[in-house]
């Protein structure tokens, strides 16, 4: 996802998002104890991702709050 795409989005919307890529990237993990990974690179695009996510909604909040 795009940050262009992801700054489109409410803040509720990046809190279930993140939600979301979280419980994926756990997982992913608990696949990768038992050997299961069929793509070992999608363990950096989520990382990516989630701090994209956090970063956004740290900018968000910080502007709400200011507000």
């Amino acid at each position: 996802m795009k940050t262009s795409e992801i700054r489109e989005m409410s803040q509720a919307e990046v809190e279930k998002k993140l939600r979301e890529t979280r419980k994926t990237h756990g997982d992913l993990r608990l696949r990768k104890q038992t050997g299961q990974v069929e793509h070992p690179h999608e363990f950096k695009a989520l990382k990516r991702e989630i701090a994209r996510l956090e970063t956004i909604l740290t900018e968000k909040k910080l502007v709400s709050a200011s507000a």
